[in-house]
């Protein structure tokens, strides 16, 4: 999974360089995506120590949570702009979009790993066999 979060930390990092100059550099806010991006990959660089690694993967969750509930504003506003409406940023509503699909994909993925880890923690062990001497 840290190989996952680092992924996703490219990909946020990605969104955001492309967004703020993509966009003539002029709204430094456009570089939220990879502030989140670079605390992913922290964050997954840290996973890779198995004492750090339960630690590190909430922090990473918890960043793809608020990235997610802090770009999702962004999904009414583009289905407005694909409706046809105008919008004074539209980069913004699909930039903040696709960075709210981005994170909540990276959640659910979370997730799942720690269900995952916690049934493979909980499972016993398969009885060994008596020894025959």
């Amino acid at each position: 999974m840290a190989q996952t979060t680092i992924g996703f930390g490219i990909a946020l990092i990605l969104l955001g360089l492309g967004g703020y100059f993509g966009t003539g550099a002029e709204h430094p806010t456009a570089l939220i995506p990879a502030a989140a991006g670079i605390l992913l990959i922290v964050f997954g660089l840290l996973a890779r120590n198995p004492k750090l690694r339960m630690h590190a993967m909430h922090g990473a969750a918890l960043i793809g949570l608020l990235g997610f509930f802090g770009s999702l504003s962004g999904i009414p506003q583009l289905t407005k702009l694909i409706a046809g409406d105008t919008l004074a940023r539209p980069a913004a509503a699909v930039s903040r979009s696709i960075m709210a699909v981005l994170c909540l994909a990276f959640v659910v993925l979370t997730v799942r790993s720690f269900v995952a880890a916690r049934i493979a923690r909980k499972r016993p062990t398969a009885p060994q066999a008596p020894e025959v001497t």
